[in-house]
């Protein structure tokens, strides 16, 4: 018989369609009942991908990027195959209000968490960058848990936690919330607390490369831990189910951890709910990795069915401008005193306190207490401190009161450590637009990109060779807005992703690189060299989107992507950076 919580999440999920299914690869005789009510949603679904696929008609390949169509050619074409996005014009509105740093020939695709602050802040408000420091603190997660560390929590960080709790649904009730100085931190912190010297089982879900994963599964080892991955099949990523199954309803009786994301923030890879209903259900504690979901997604009807017994999501401060921020370990109350009760060892591994920045108004800028590691995404740079030395400090309660075309004037008073008011403008502009909006909005654009990246082939070849491959979904309505790929020359080579990354640096497109892993490959494939059969790990190019992505920022990475088209591109661009600097650049 059908679960009640499958028959409510399946009706609330399959109506909406704002929300990726989370009952993929259910059992017919569980999904019959959801599969019904869902027809209708997965006709529109099916029309969404086919119109997708005819949105650069009326050619389907490109093979020179001077054959591209215009901007403007493109986004009424664009406007035309997604009616809908033009509805979520206001992102538009805010980035241009709130985040005009965006606009100056900037595209940014490297960014995975979510944004505190907007840009206007950081100007504006004439705050001294970065808002605040964080602090390390010697303390154990339990005596954290259960006496704060030794010390109560300021008003300021008080503050924080409970607008990042609201923005995350998440209630206060349920979860304790411990900062962390980045996600490796977050992650080691749970492997040096969690009980895995009784032998307990580690399995993770990734399908790439994760610096802070593999913290925890080196640090879980050390401790006992027998670690396992989930594999995945080649090349549309997808998890190998049957064996990941197995690795779940073992016979052992000893469980363990059970950790995955709900996307892969390389491939764009969504991964049913359902995964962790069957963990819990075998007894197994879950961690759910939240950093690769987008704004708002934390709103889906899952978490209140299957309440994770942890959760890890990453913020930094201001989109686009500086990545420094920190991380947040989400753990359920019922859970702590039980699961965690070893943790007495697990000293300094990361858990810090935000502490506003100590500055009197018109006074010399001070250093930051403790320049750490901020965030899975860089340390604190002081550059920023002094890039602002024009800048008067303002108490953080006055942030509120400000508006962007206002006019702020010195203050003699003190910033307090204790402000009342904390205004997170990036995540009240996720919330003004929405859960619906925002995945309307980022749907479309990645659908397009996706696209457009496979409509680029060489001239000339006589077996068509794309430029461009996609690895994992390709174009999908439930896909995530996140896209792994690697650039080819018109010799079918691979060109190395770090090189791509480069020189798209170069034309200010910022992109990532992410390394696949856990791959099962049914044939041999020119990715793979002959040393790297038994553990191998690909390179790729990575593209991430968010609610702030606009259409011109998709257009430029694929009129970038396209000058590979050209044979002499990266020859052209050696001489071009030999003849400003009078030197061969390394590239």
């Amino acid at each position: 018989m059908q679960s009640a919580w499958i028959r409510e999440a399946s009706k609330a999920c399959c109506s909406s369609g704002c929300c990726p299914n989370p009952f993929l690869g259910l059992p017919e005789c569980e999904a019959s009942t959801s599969e019904k009510r869902s027809k209708s949603a997965a006709a529109s679904r099916y029309e969404f991908e086919v119109s997708t696929a005819a949105s650069l008609y009326p050619n389907s390949h490109f093979t020179n990027h001077e054959s591209l169509p215009s901007y403007e050619e493109s986004l009424a074409c664009f406007n035309n195959v997604y009616p809908q996005y033009s509805q979520t014009d206001q992102a538009d509105r805010i980035r241009a209000l709130q985040y005009h740093h965006l606009s100056l020939n900037i595209a940014c695709f490297d960014y995975i968490g979510h944004g505190l602050f907007s840009y206007s802040q950081l100007l504006n408000q004439l705050l001294p960058s970065p808002f605040f420091d964080i602090s390390c603190k010697s303390v154990n997660l339990t005596s954290q848990l259960l006496y704060g560390g030794g010390g109560g929590e300021t008003e300021f960080q008080s503050g924080i936690r409970k607008r990042i709790m609201g923005f995350m649904n998440i209630s206060e009730a349920d979860y304790a919330m411990v900062f962390t100085a980045n996600q490796a931190s977050a992650f080691k912190l749970l492997a040096e607390s969690y009980p895995f010297q009784s032998g307990q089982n580690l399995v993770t879900v990734y399908d790439h490369q994760s610096e802070a994963v593999e913290v925890m599964i080196e640090r879980s080892k050390k401790r006992g831990a027998n670690a396992m991955s989930a594999c995945f099949s080649w090349p549309n990523l997808q998890i190998q189910a049957e064996k990941l199954r197995k690795k779940i309803v073992s016979k052992s009786k000893r469980r363990g951890l059970f950790v995955i994301p709900l996307q892969s923030r390389v491939t764009g890879s969504r991964y049913s709910y359902r995964w962790m209903s069957l963990a819990q259900e075998n007894g197994w504690h879950v961690l759910l990795d939240a950093s690769a979901l987008g704004a708002k997604e934390m709103e889906t009807l899952g978490l209140s069915l299957f309440h994770p017994d942890f959760l890890i999501c990453s913020f930094f401060k201001v989109f686009g401008e500086n990545p420094s921020g920190f991380c947040c370990l989400f753990i359920k109350k019922s859970a702590a005193a039980s699961v965690l009760k070893d943790s007495g060892t697990a000293t300094g591994v990361g858990i810090v306190n935000l502490v506003p920045v100590p500055n009197t108004i018109g006074s010399k800028q001070k250093e930051d207490p403790i320049p750490s590691q901020a965030s899975f995404s860089g340390p604190i740079s002081n550059s920023i401190h002094q890039r602002n030395q024009r800048s008067k400090s303002l108490s953080c309660s006055e942030i509120e009161e400000a508006t962007d075309a206002a006019t702020i004037e010195s203050s003699s008073s003190e910033i307090t450590n204790a402000p009342q008011n904390i205004e997170c403008r990036a995540l009240d502009h996720a919330d003004s637009l929405g859960l619906l909006l925002i995945s309307t909005r980022t749907r479309s654009l990645i659908n397009w990109l996706v696209n457009a990246l496979m409509s680029l082939q060489h001239p000339h070849s006589e077996n068509g060779i794309a430029a461009v491959r996609i690895y994992g979904p390709k174009i999908m309505f439930d896909r995530g807005p996140a896209v792994a790929f690697n650039v080819f020359d018109w010799k079918g080579e691979r060109i190395d992703a770090a090189l791509v990354q480069k020189l798209a640096d170069r034309n200010n497109i910022s992109l990532s690189i992410g390394y696949l892993q856990h791959i099962l490959f049914a044939n041999k494939h020119e990715e793979v060299k002959e040393k790297d059969k038994l553990q191998p790990k690909i390179s790729v190019v990575t593209a991430s989107l968010g609610f702030l992505t606009t259409f011109q920022d998709i257009y430029r990475l694929w009129a970038f992507v396209s000058r590979f088209l050209d044979a002499d591109f990266l020859e052209k661009e050696k001489w071009r950076y030999k003849a400003i600097n009078q030197k061969t650049i390394e590239i």
